[in-house]
């Protein structure tokens, strides 16, 4: 067998380039070989598509936001908080939430690997795991948000907060302007993971996705 016919009959070599028809191959060829449970696969994209995200960390700051209480609680005690809506488990047990005001705008890195909420947030992004991020952040927090399209005023305290396995943080945004007679369901529909993390604020509804 020479080295030409040998490296093509690695699965590598029968991927195409583009990454969601890499991910399609991958996984064809997975299933094939019988290394991969189709419905188990499923049920695992299920899962981190409708029942653990974003949308939950959302439905989390929409509370906040509409019941005083609730917020309350959840600055005090956010594991506890959070289970009172039926998230938590993995990477989920030690919660801490910190609030963005006018006067402070918080930010969530982790500078060691890529500890991260994800009962509230589904998976990391790719850009809080990079290198460049978990480094920068905390040496140049105003520079590294200004490259997301968020420039604070030098009036508003910038504070970066380093996640653990034993403990991580989600960042509870300031509720937009404009927003008042929204319902809970609508509010929740206006924050972004990325506003969770601290790199983005919640924009006025109408405003579309910072």
């Amino acid at each position: 067998m020479t080295q030409d016919s040998h490296s093509h009959d690695h699965p590598h070599s029968l991927l195409p380039s583009d990454p969601e028809l890499r991910v399609k191959t991958l996984e064809s060829l997975l299933v094939d070989k019988g290394l991969v449970d189709p419905a188990a696969l499923e049920a695992f994209i299920q899962v981190y598509s409708e029942e653990v995200g974003p949308m939950n960390g959302a439905r989390v700051v929409a509370r906040a936001w509409s019941d005083p209480d609730y917020r309350a609680r959840l600055l005090a005690d956010g594991t506890a908080a959070i289970g009172e809506l039926g998230y938590g488990g993995r990477q989920g047990e030690h919660l801490k939430v910190v609030e963005n005001t006018p006067e402070l705008h918080n930010v969530v890195v982790c500078t060691l690997c890529s500890c991260y909420p994800w009962a509230v947030l589904r998976l990391p992004p790719a850009w809080y795991k990079s290198s460049a991020y978990r480094a920068r952040v905390v040496r140049e927090p105003r520079s590294v948000l200004r490259e997301f399209g968020l420039d604070l005023s030098e009036e508003v305290e910038v504070r970066v907060w380093d996640s653990t396995s034993e403990m991580r943080y989600l960042v509870l945004p300031q509720r937009p302007e404009g927003s008042e007679s929204l319902s809970e369901e609508a509010l929740a529909q206006l924050v972004t993971r990325d506003s969770m993390i601290g790199v983005s604020k919640v924009l006025e509804p109408g405003r579309g996705d910072q």
